[in-house]
């Protein structure tokens, strides 16, 4: 029987749903080291699901490899005294399970692999070194340095060298914007900041799927607005499309470059998820590449596109290093429902007209209910995952949603009309 130790620090509903398929494997043992509580955790599970995990240890910091480290040891013996795979979902995790892989002898992305996709700046220099299109960028460790890059290439986009998509992520216009704002953070040496040119255009993601170094899947799916709009809007509803067919001349670019992308930071086996953006005159810019499974229920528009899990492939490939991949069989998209106003949750509108005008095209969806907090996500308070056979009425049913589904929060008008799903 094979070992898989899953690190799962926050038991979130999308996390469990990785759970849930990788304890699904036949002849897999599941380990889960995590923040909370057995009890805690198993809450957020099915009773069969949670009756099926083989291990369990409870860990103060999984970000810390000393206590991830001794932590799989002990769910080792859970397993029977071996493991065979050690995974996890967020982003800011790969580093850390990357370095207690190589002090176990695990097989996996080793922890330079994981280096290259976690540090930004890095990135962007293995893109560039290999030819890859992306954004100008600098490492800056002073303000002189910041700012005689802010004027060769505004607008630009200040974030991170380790962020995750467009988290602590903002754009900045004016010189004068970008030096108040140092004057408060300054970067240094040993805090620097990752300065990279706006790139205008639509963005896109390109999600894929590498086996032992061989490119063998991708999807494609485009924001709209794009993610740091979202984020520097904090009411603005928006959405995720997959067409139905992207093997078009219009993602040949994209479909050339991301493989080489992903090749050249040293992916060898598992899932990426990969943004870009497609310029007004037509070109193509990488942005960035998280080593895996794209988040906000994009592993789920994955599974409705192709009637195949991904959240089961994921685990497989952890564990088995194989991937067959599915027939792209539909179009689908997801519409994230975000409050207006401040406090919680008061009610909906347009719920009742959108179920009886959208009802049949409705796979997936959880609508936000009166006494919810708001969300400190991105995602918002909810969500709806349509799907269709043809691309374009996917598009607008999800433009239909965002368009007229209105989420009221605290100083909002109370609203009656709940509904079920749209």
């Amino acid at each position: 029987m094979a070992a898989l130790v899953l690190v799962t620090p926050y038991g979130l509903p999308s996390t469990m749903r990785f759970v849930a398929a990788a304890v699904g494997l036949p002849g897999v043992a599941v380990g889960v080291i995590s923040h909370q509580s057995a009890a805690e955790f198993a809450a957020g599970l099915h009773d069969d699901v949670a009756s099926a995990v083989n291990g369990f240890v409870q860990v103060g910091d999984a970000f810390d490899p000393d206590q991830l480290e001794a932590a799989v040891r002990r769910v080792a013996g859970d397993l029977g005294g071996r493991v065979d795979a050690v995974a996890a979902i967020l982003e800011p995790l790969q580093e850390t399970v990357a370095a207690v892989r190589e002090r176990l002898g695990i097989t996996g992305m080793d922890l330079a692999e994981a280096r290259r996709f976690r540090d930004k700046s890095r990135m962007k220099d293995t893109f560039r070194s290999a030819g890859i299109p992306c954004a100008h960028h600098c490492l800056a460790t002073s303000m002189d340095e910041a700012l005689g890059f802010a004027d060769r290439f505004l607008p630009l986009v200040v974030k991170p060298p380790a962020g995750a998509g467009a988290i602590d992520t903002f754009r900045v216009d004016e010189r004068d914007q970008l030096e108040r704002w140092l004057t408060g953070s300054p970067p240094t040496p040993a805090r620097p900041l990752l300065l990279e040119e706006f790139v205008i255009g639509d963005e896109y993601s390109f999600d894929s799927v590498t086996v032992d170094g061989v490119h063998v899947f991708h999807s494609i799916s485009r924001y709209s607005p794009t993610p740091l709009d979202v984020m520097q809007t904090p009411w603005i509803q928006w959405t995720v499309l997959m067409p139905r067919h992207i093997d078009g001349p219009e993602f040949a670019a994209i479909t050339e470059a991301g493989p080489r992308a992903l090749a050249a930071l040293g992916m060898v086996t598992g899932m990426s998820h990969l943004e870009w953006f497609r310029r007004p005159d037509g070109t193509i810019a990488v942005s960035e590449v998280g080593a895996r499974p794209p988040g906000a229920q994009m592993t789920s528009l994955l599974s409705y596109v192709h009637d195949h899990d991904f959240y089961r492939a994921w685990a497989e490939l952890a564990v088995h290093r194989r991937f067959d991949p599915p027939e792209r069989r539909w179009a689908a998209g997801a519409a994230y429902l975000r409050g207006q106003g401040v406090g919680s949750v008061t009610g909906l509108d347009g719920v009742d007209e959108l179920q009886r005008e959208l009802g049949e095209l409705v796979v997936e969806a959880r609508l936000p209910q009166p006494g919810q907090a708001r969300s400190s996500s991105y995602e918002g308070e909810g969500y709806v995952i349509v799907r269709h056979a043809e691309t374009e009425v996917v598009a607008e049913a999800l433009d239909r949603i965002v368009s007229r589904l209105r989420v009221h929060l605290g100083n909002g008008p109370p609203v009656g009309e709940q509904g079920g799903r749209p």
